[in-house]
């Protein structure tokens, strides 16, 4: 079953530990790091459903990593900080943070505040998550693809942009939005990568890929999957 990621940044190793185990334990994946550097190293590359940041980092603050973050990205962001006050929770807020939990706290409390920013922002369940477009059925549960009924292989790369194409079917997503949620917020990859991508996933889904009917170019935005409601 496909897991949602979250990221910990923070430099209480034993913390992030716990946290850490006792989130995995509910289905999610989990990474954790403790300093803004490696933080920005994995979002170059990775792509998180929910980023839970400390304010003090050995490197910088949480308030300047969500800052620059917002710059490409709107992934959700819980502060945890043992700065409790408000005018540290108002700044959390404004910089673009969904959710401010003070420490100490419980581990309950924590992941029913990951649970429902997760369930806000996604609509995650245990129903299975499944889009059709022509002959063309996708499970982004199971991250499996079918076309005529045969199972078509896919890279993790590609088979991420189809799924976040499908979750925003029948929407034109810039090509900026998805090489951030993609690649990662902090990604270099030039979008002749995303065009790539682009291509190989119509060669493997479309009848015609020189005349796409569902992955189609929105001129000077990006791409969009047409597909029937």
């Amino acid at each position: 079953m496909f897991k949602k990621q979250i990221l910990i940044i923070d430099d209480d190793e034993d913390l992030s530990f716990v946290i850490s185990d006792m989130l995995e334990n509910y289905g999610y994946k989990v990474t954790c790091v403790i300093d803004s550097e490696s933080a920005f190293e994995l979002l170059r590359n990775n792509a998180y459903h929910l980023i839970l940041l400390d304010i003090n980092l050995p490197d910088t603050t949480g308030f300047e990593l969500c800052r620059e973050l917002r710059r490409t990205s709107d992934v959700p962001v819980i502060f945890a900080s043992a700065r409790t006050s408000e005018i540290d929770r108002i700044t959390g807020f404004d910089i673009g943070g969904d959710d401010y939990l003070p420490k100490p706290y419980s581990m309950k409390e924590l992941l029913s505040r990951v649970n429902a920013l997760v369930r806000r922002t996604y609509g995650f369940g245990k129903e299975e998550i499944i889009i059709s477009f022509g002959n063309v059925t996708v499970n982004i549960t199971a991250r499996r693809v079918i076309k005529n009924n045969e199972i078509v292989s896919l890279s993790l790369k590609e088979f991420d942009l189809l799924a976040y194409l499908c979750e925003n079917r029948n929407t034109a997503v810039s090509k900026e939005k998805l090489l951030s949620e993609v690649w990662g917020a902090f990604s270099i990859t030039e979008p002749s990568t995303l065009a790539v991508h682009i291509r190989w996933l119509r060669e493997k889904l479309e009848d015609e890929p020189a005349k796409p009917k569902y992955i189609k170019t929105v001129f000077k935005v990006g791409y969009i999957l047409e597909a029937a409601e």
